[in-house]
């Protein structure tokens, strides 16, 4: 499902995604553009987040936080694949 969003730009940015935007650029339209840009941006936040949950472990593992797993990691491994 898809909605509307109206934005108000300062001048620079409004030159900014129309330079990035119609002819000869990667996107047909303004909205195109921003629409990516705003993807990128969740992409790297949940990258980030992904990044700091490994660190998070790493840190715990290095300070002896861990807990023995009992399970099977391969069959555990095979079913996320699937």
């Amino acid at each position: 499902m898809s909605s509307s969003l109206n934005l108000s730009l300062t001048d620079e940015l409004r030159a900014f995604v129309d330079q990035n935007s119609g002819d000869g650029t990667l996107y047909a339209t303004p909205s195109e553009f921003v629409r990516d840009v705003l993807r990128e941006k969740k992409e790297r936040l949940e990258a980030a987040q992904i990044r700091d949950a490994i660190l998070d472990g790493y840190q715990d593992a290095c300070r002896g936080r861990t807990v023995p797993y009992r399970g099977d990691l391969r069959l555990l491994l095979k079913r996320s694949s699937d």
